[in-house]
Order: C-alpha cells, then sequence, then structure tokens
C-alpha cells in the first residue's frame, strides 16, 4: 500500500511539472486544492492505464520498439498520456493534453520526472 502512495505520489509530481512546463497541457480547477484533488485523481488514472494497458501496446508495438531500437517509447507514452486525457475528460476532470506533439513531449517530461522521484523517494519493499 506504501509503495502504491509512493508511486501515485510520483505521478502526481511528474503530471503537475508537465502541466507547469507545457503550455499545451491544462489543467485547471477552481482553487488550489481543486487542482491538486484533480492532479491526484489523474495520476490515478495515468497509473491504471500505465499498469493495464502499456504492457499490452508494448506486447503489441514490440516489432517497433527493437527496430527504432525503443525509441518508439516515446510514441507509446504518448500514446498513454492522450489516453489519460481522454479518460479524464470522460470523468470530468479538468485535465487535457492537446495533440500528439505535444503527448510526446509531456510523456518525456513525465518520464524523466517520474525516474528521478522514484530514485530519491523510498521503495515500498
Amino acid at each position: 500500500m506504501k509503495n502504491f502512495v509512493v508511486k501515485t505520489i510520483a505521478n502526481a509530481a511528474a503530471l503537475a511539472v508537465a502541466v507547469w512546463l507545457i503550455d499545451k497541457i491544462t489543467l485547471s480547477g477552481d482553487s488550489t486544492g481543486k487542482e491538486i484533488g484533480t492532479l491526484i485523481l489523474v495520476a490515478l488514472i495515468f497509473g491504471v492505464v500505465n499498469s493495464l494497458v502499456k504492457p499490452l501496446v508494448q506486447l503489441l508495438s514490440l516489432p517497433l520498439l527493437i527496430l527504432t531500437l525503443g525509441l518508439f517509447t516515446l510514441v507509446v507514452n504518448a500514446l498513454m498520456l492522450l489516453l489519460t486525457s481522454w479518460l479524464a475528460d470522460v470523468v470530468d476532470l479538468s485535465f487535457h493534453v492537446e495533440g500528439f506533439w505535444t503527448a510526446v513531449l509531456g510523456g518525456l517530461v513525465v518520464s524523466v520526472v517520474s525516474w528521478a522521484l522514484n530514485v530519491v523517494l523510498p521503495d515500498g519493499d
């Protein structure tokens, strides 16, 4: 349970950095508390997407991953961010990623920040 909470907080922080750095990734709310709540809910959706959908997409795109020496992972990460944006819209959360190239850049930012936070934060094992 502790590991789940740490990973969710790391995802929320990584998404917050992406929202802060990239103009076309937006998160809105009436107050700071609502924005933080929305960010945590979006991080939960992002975690579910990454744990359920991403392995299947990576398996199906394995030939492209091998052919591009792993660079296709950027496209997969962008697709996961776009799917998260779509699901957030379905459940009426104010998180939006505008366009594929914005998602590629956002996926890169989220990956780097998540990696850095997972190095620093304690592991739940």
